[in-house]
């Protein structure tokens, strides 16, 4: 058995859940054990901040960190800020 925690940050909380899930484990599997509400509307996942495949196997004590759609591009916020004085 493998220790994993599954984390989906929203701008005002963040939701967390701490599995124990068998060895073999994947992405998927762990998104599916962790059954946390808004996960289906994220289209990308991370291990330890690097981007990860639903297939890809877990190990002991990995942090499954569920991407939210980005709500404004970055490189359009640094041109309104640098245009602004910012």
């Amino acid at each position: 058995m493998i220790t994993v925690e599954v984390v989906l940050a929203w701008p005002d909380r963040v939701d967390a859940r701490r599995l124990t899930l068998p060895e073999g484990a994947t992405v998927a599997d762990a998104m599916d054990a962790a059954d946390i509400d808004g996960s289906a509307q994220c289209p990308a996942v991370a291990v330890h901040g690097l981007v990860a495949k639903p297939d890809q196997m877990l190990r002991e004590g990995d942090r499954v960190e569920l991407l939210r759609p980005l709500l404004a591009d970055p490189k359009d916020n640094r041109r309104r800020r640098a245009r602004a004085g910012n």
